[in-house]
């Protein structure tokens, strides 16, 4: 054995001389913890009431380490799908970017890195559930400035507000295709606009075609249930926008105006069938009629089509769209743009009889025998009136009756000092009419601004365009000249009083506080409401209305199961999207009614 292998065998014995030796380590310390950076990243904090259930940490985490659960006493609702993150730390790399996507700022990283057991699904963690004192200890956190989501909208051009009152051409000009793209790259997919749109439609689908370049997907998508796209791209009233999750620290995606940017890029009825390229089924044998061109009647004779059903509609009015064509000023909604929309149904099959009104010039009892099903989409024509003395003087004119007649190519003169009585879209349309036929305007509304009904852009457009509001007035008399015709508007002033049971508070008039303004013309919107005199005999029995709508079920039927109603005349919510909603749900009712009554399908 060499001198090397006779050291190496006896190395081991020098440990011995350790023995007896005082150790150099202690049995017991006390723990000092160690406080951890600013910046720290340990484990997750969650608050569970800021918290959306957007989902979006669990889409950027590429360890697949975040699941969206259900958490106890979280329910879902409009714009929170009820849903929270969990956390799987066994996968986590506590990169941040979970927080760094978070768009309400819930998510954040702790202080907090010490955690021993010996049971792997303990490590399964429901930040803000399981460690609700992490809240004390947050060290990384996001901020707008250090998001990697972008919170600033693309802007929208628009006509300047003087500008725009010369004439009726339209104030909103639409984004270009780099502007669309780069207002598209915003959004997050994260589906809770979804849900808020009364339509259900596909939000994120169609708006990530947008940001991929692809429009006519774009498209494609949005036609797969809303037949007037465009016209929602225009004037929807964008519930959509309410619940997206970039507004809680930022602006909302524009998915009005990426709708609009996307439907326009059809430009006629040919183009819109070329690229949506519609299955059409074989004629099923059954025949529905429908009441009314309104956005539910054209939702419900499109896609009724598609399947295979003979629809007619019957149109009072020279022109399709309801209130759309005849409520909204051609500034918000020019005509060619709805005109091509009803040329594309037209082209898929649907017939319409214009200028025929159901109980003048066809009886509803010939419509019912005629069709194996009917649906009533009759809106709300029947303007409200305010009760007022001298209400009754020329120049006196309900808000509906005016923007009629103006849409309808009519000259109306309403003179130089117009007063407009209300405080919803119509007073609103009304008002901005007036000032492009050259009127100054004042709305006069029984509360405060920020009560009034109206769309918050509407609102804005008219006072950019020179319409004086005046808020918490309430009319009590209109005053006329010895001819007869209205000269002025006599209000008083009102407090607003708070509501006892919780409710907004509401106006109280203000005893001696009369005040007149003069006026050329006095344009009351206070609301509308249904006209169903064509319904006589049997059926104004059999089919239930209550408080002045229809009584439907959740397919939209009536208390008679062959007649379907939906749109104003059914539903509270007066807008076109939740009018084409109810078609929608009609569609599949009577599909399944037909289908049902063991015909040949």
């Amino acid at each position: 054995m060499s001198f090397i292998d006779l050291k190496g065998t006896l190395k081991p014995l020098t440990a011995l001389k350790q023995f007896g030796r005082k150790p150099h380590t202690l049995k017991e310390v006390p723990f000092v913890p160690l406080e951890a950076a600013d910046r720290y990243r340990g484990f997750h904090y969650n608050d569970i009431e800021k918290c959306i259930g957007c989902g979006n940490c669990a889409t950027i985490c590429q360890n697949q380490a975040i699941d969206m659960v259900p958490v106890e006493g979280i329910e879902g609702h409009k714009g929170d799908s009820g849903l929270r993150p969990r956390i799987d730390h066994g996968r986590c790399c506590w990169c941040g970017l979970c927080v760094d996507v978070c768009p309400t700022s819930s998510l954040s990283l702790t202080k907090d890195y010490l955690y021993v057991s010996d049971d792997p699904d303990s490590f399964l963690w429901m930040p803000g559930v399981d460690n609700p004192d992490g809240k004390e200890r947050k060290a990384f956190t996001g901020t707008p400035e250090t998001s990697l989501n972008d919170f600033q909208r693309v802007p929208m051009p628009e006509l300047e507000g003087m500008e725009r009152v010369k004439s009726f051409a339209e104030v909103v000009l639409g984004y270009n295709e780099e502007q669309a793209r780069a207002e598209a790259s915003r959004c997050i997919s994260c589906g809770l606009c979804t849900e808020a749109c009364p339509d259900h439609m596909h939000i994120p689908e169609y708006i990530n075609a947008i940001a991929r370049g692809n429009d006519a997907d774009a498209v494609r998508i949005i036609y797969d249930n809303n037949p007037l796209p465009e016209m929602c791209g225009k004037v929807c009233t964008r519930r959509c926008e309410e619940v997206c999750a970039i507004a809680h620290r930022g602006e909302p995606i524009a998915i009005r105006w990426l709708k609009r940017y996307a439907t326009e890029t059809a430009r006629n009825a040919d183009i819109i069938r070329e690229i949506v390229n519609p299955e059409i089924k074989e004629p099923n044998g059954y025949k529905v009629g429908i009441i009314g061109a309104g956005p539910s009647g054209l939702t419900v004779a499109y896609y009724l089509a598609l399947r295979g059903f003979d629809c007619t509609i019957y149109e009072a009015n020279p022109k399709a769209g309801g209130m759309t064509m005849y409520g909204i000023p051609k500034y918000r909604f020019p005509e060619e743009s709805l005109d091509k929309q009803i040329e594309y149904i037209q082209k898929i099959g649907v017939k319409i009889h214009f200028n025929t009104k159901v109980g003048k010039d066809i009886p509803f009892k010939e419509i019912y025998e005629k069709y194996d099903a009917v649906f009533i989409g009759v809106g709300f024509p029947k303007p409200w009136t305010l009760g007022v003395e001298g209400e009754d003087l020329e120049g006196s004119i309900q808000a509906v009756n005016f923007l009629y007649e103006i849409n309808n190519g009519k000259q109306v003169d309403v003179g130089d000092k117009v007063i407009v009585i209300g405080g919803g879209n119509v007073a609103i349309d009304a008002a901005r009419v007036s000032r492009r036929l050259g009127a100054e305007v004042t709305i006069l509304y029984r509360r405060r601004v920020q009560d009034m009904p109206a769309d918050w852009e509407e609102i804005e457009g008219a006072e950019q365009e020179g319409v004086h509001i005046i808020p918490q007035a309430i009319p009590v008399k209109f005053h006329g000249d010895e001819k007869g015709h209205v000269k002025a508007v006599e209000y008083l002033k009102a407090e607003m009083v708070p509501d006892e049971k919780g409710g907004r508070p509401r106006p109280v008039p203000i005893e001696g506080s009369n005040t007149i303004i003069e006026a050329t013309a006095v344009l009351g919107a206070i609301g509308q409401q249904g006209d169903y005199s064509f319904l006589e005999g049997v059926f104004a029995e059999r089919i239930k209305i209550e408080r002045g709508r229809f009584v439907v079920n959740e397919k939209q039927q009536t208390s008679d199961p062959k007649v379907f109603a939906g749109g104003d005349a059914a539903n509270r919510t007066a807008d076109a999207i939740s009018a084409i909603a109810d078609g929608y749900r009609a569609v599949k009712g009577i599909e399944e009614m037909l289908v049902g009554t063991g015909k040949d399908v």
